[in-house]
């Protein structure tokens, strides 16, 4: 698996020019892509990167790669990163790593964003991949409420948890939230759950990916598969 998200990562890198500025995500297989990178930094290639997590940023410095800051920078070339599920349309859901506010930050802000996964990730319909929402702890109870009622609306349901850390305590993330996962099984309308979500004054934000995703590039045990926003 390691392998084929490697095989996903060196396909993107075909897509950076000197002189880019990109979009860096986070997560097993954006840390080949960067590592990659850090290849072609070193031979001379002459690119920016913003980073979308503090554990990003860390890996691209060690790798050498020249970090700058939508403070600096108000538009990218070009975003790759990963995806936990992909479907038909490029829609996405992402956020299994707690990244997905700045991952999203980050790939609006870009002019295209490439997804690169391994071929398991490819899905007829996003869902079974718990869908993390990104909250604020303050009113915690009455945004999960509000959030069953989005869910209800747009005709969707299942069991939600507040993400844990590997020592049992609430995750955090880079920006202070907490994130709840939703265990939906099937989401038939992701844009309708999407803007519903969006609403919620309690919600940062959610990880569903809606046409950001102009390219994907699946690596599977047949080669590579590229798939193109239709």
């Amino acid at each position: 698996m390691d392998a084929l998200k490697r095989q996903a990562a060196a396909r993107a890198l075909e897509q950076v020019q000197d002189g880019m500025k990109l979009g860096l995500g986070t997560g097993s297989t954006a840390k080949h892509f960067v590592e990659l990178l850090g290849e072609k930094v070193a031979a001379g290639m002459k690119i920016t990167g913003v980073p979308t997590s503090e554990a990003t940023r860390a890996l691209a410095a060690a790798c050498g790669v020249p970090l700058t800051t939508l403070d600096e920078v108000d538009r990218l070339d070009l975003t790759v990163d990963g995806a936990d599920e992909v479907d038909a349309a490029l829609d996405l859901i992402k956020g299994g790593g707690g990244a997905l506010l700045r991952e999203k930050i980050v790939a609006a802000a870009s002019d295209r964003m490439i997804v690169i996964a391994d071929d398991s990730k490819w899905v007829d319909v996003l869902g079974r991949f718990p869908l993390p929402v990104e909250v604020m702890p303050f009113g915690l109870a009455a945004t999960q409420g509000a959030i069953i009622r989005a869910f209800a609306e747009s005709g969707v349901s299942g069991q939600m948890e507040v993400r844990k850390a590997k020592d049992g305590h609430v995750f955090v993330t880079d920006g202070g939230h907490w994130i709840i996962d939703a265990h939906l099984g099937r989401i038939n309308d992701p844009p309708r759950l999407a803007g519903s979500l969006s609403l919620i004054p309690g919600v940062v934000e959610h990880g569903l990916f809606i046409g950001l995703a102009s390219t994907a590039i699946l690596a599977g045990a047949q080669g590579i598969r590229v798939v193109e926003r239709r």
